[in-house]
């Protein structure tokens, strides 16, 4: 392991080893560690004590953050012609159908978010494997296959994320920036925590929250105990 920057051990010096923070607490703690000179993404990694291996176990949904991510969504709305002007009132980046099929398939990706039609899947699906691997391909649960285009458009504009636990149980996503306030860094993992103990598989037996850990694009992780969660 390299040697610590100046930066980084002033960092480390602000986070008591082996300490668990309260919510409130690790959201003022983690705009004081980071250093960098962008707007580094806010992060919160959550382990949970499910087996993503087992299909009654997986943990997966939607959220629509208070304060939104931060972060620019680019929206691609791949839809029938007579949905293309309610998509683009609605704030969509890209909408069309086949000359953006033909794009992906060339290997275009330039996107974080493609929001389609039911009627339309059919095409879609040969992208599978392109669009699989980045996380790309539109879902029902996710909200991204729908006849209210314009509506999905305007919520994943505003800050509606998708998650899902990875195969060691761990769900991390953004929530946010380091130039929010702690306040709204705060709300928004609150959101994000009580959307994660609604999905409590039945399955899933023992402690559900083992960990959370809150830190920012390039600071060190700072636990938190999930028992302040709730805490206003």
């Amino acid at each position: 392991m390299g040697k610590l920057t100046k930066k980084q051990k002033l960092a480390a010096e602000k986070i008591e080893a082996g300490k668990a923070y309260s919510l409130k607490e690790a959201a003022s703690l983690v705009k004081e560690v980071t250093f960098t000179k962008f707007d580094a993404s806010v992060d919160i990694d959550v382990r949970l004590g499910v087996d993503p291996r087992k299909a009654n176990q997986m943990v997966r949904g939607v959220v629509s953050l208070p304060h939104g991510t931060g972060k620019e969504i680019r929206v691609l709305v791949l839809c029938t012609p007579d949905a293309e002007a309610a998509a683009k009132e609605a704030g969509a980046d890209y909408v069309g159908l086949d000359e953006y099929i033909e794009k992906i398939k060339g290997g275009w990706t330039d996107i974080d978010v493609i929001i389609t039609m039911p009627s339309i899947m059919g095409k879609i699906g040969a992208l599978g494997r392109v669009l699989g691997p980045r996380g790309l391909m539109p879902n029902p649960k996710s909200g991204t296959v729908t006849m209210d285009v314009a509506k999905a458009v305007k919520e994943v504009k505003q800050g509606k994320i998708d998650f899902k636990v990875d195969k060691t149980g761990i769900v991390h996503t953004s929530i946010g920036k380091v130039s929010f306030d702690a306040d709204k860094i705060r709300d928004n993992a609150k959101e994000f925590m009580a959307t994660i103990n609604k999905l409590r598989p039945t399955a899933a037996k023992g402690t559900y929250i083992k960990s959370i850990y809150l830190s920012s694009t390039m600071s060190p992780g700072i636990k938190i105990d999930p028992k302040t969660i709730e805490e206003v």
